[in-house]
């Protein structure tokens, strides 16, 4: 048996949460009641439920804005506003606190059991997106080569520890700058500054290699020679949403190389 959302339901009208909460059961849900804000507090604390139907002028010191923002700051909660204020301002203060949806007293059943089961499919979405994106980065910060991601305008949106490393930029001051800012690649025979990944991957797709002797100028102005993998991140339309630049430290291969070249030179 599937067990029924918790809904809790904040209005300072007995009667009309009453209503509500017989609505409620008959759409399959299974609710309780607070007054105010502090026992709205209180109780998603307690109770956690799967979603709260907020109203927004609430009996005491704190009306249901300021609870939405205390309750959102420690939880993962849902919220939808019920309100019979409209006007600009209330909803500007609203949406501060990212709600799920907004409506407007008085209401039709359908429109609360329709606003609840868009509100709860989306903080299901949202919620899949987020642990995605902890498995993502996760999976970038474990694995051994450097990574950095783009958006489709070039500014750097990941950076992993490894290639942390190697540029010397931390996330914090990485994330949000450009590409080429982060990533200052040369051509080491030549020294001229090496072509710029993106319009690689726009022009010519996916690439393994920027150049022959490509190397990674450090934040702190270390040379290091480095392989370079570009894949393109595309949508089902195959536009083009960024970029992930895969790159290694090739300093030891560089030298195995030197070696062997130079005994060969020795042997003839």
């Amino acid at each position: 048996m599937i067990e029924s959302k918790k809904v809790l339901v904040v209005e300072d009208e007995s009667i009309v949460a009453l209503e509500i909460q017989d609505r409620l059961i008959g759409f399959g849900y299974s609710s309780m009641i607070a007054s105010s804000g502090e026992e709205a507090i209180k109780k998603a604390i307690e109770f956690q439920p799967d979603i709260i139907l907020m109203d927004i002028m609430l009996r005491g010191g704190m009306d249901g804005i300021e609870a939405a923002g205390r309750i959102k700051r420690s939880l993962d909660i849902p919220i939808v506003y019920l309100t019979a204020y409209s006007d600009e301002a209330t909803i500007e203060r609203a949406k501060i606190t990212q709600p799920f949806g907004y409506l407007i007293k008085p209401f039709q059943p359908r429109e609360l059991n329709v606003s609840l089961d868009i509100a709860l499919y989306k903080h299901n979405m949202e919620r899949r997106l987020k642990d995605s994106e902890r498995w993502l980065n996760a999976t970038l910060n474990s694995i051994g080569d450097a990574v950095i991601t783009t958006d489709r305008n070039g500014i750097t949106k990941i950076i992993n520890p490894y290639a942390e490393a190697l540029t010397g930029w931390k996330h914090e001051n990485a994330v949000g700058r450009p590409l080429g800012e982060i990533f200052n690649v040369i051509c080491a025979k030549t020294g001229e500054k090496a072509q710029d990944p993106l319009n690689i991957l726009l022009r010519e797709g996916n690439f393994f290699g920027l150049a022959e002797d490509t190397v990674l100028i450090s934040r702190n102005g270390n040379k290091i020679p480095v392989e370079i993998i570009g894949n393109k991140i595309q949508n089902d339309k195959n536009e083009f949403l960024g970029a992930v630049i895969a790159f290694y430290d090739i300093n030891e291969r560089k030298k195995i190389e030197e070696m062997i070249a130079s005994g060969i030179k020795k042997a003839h």
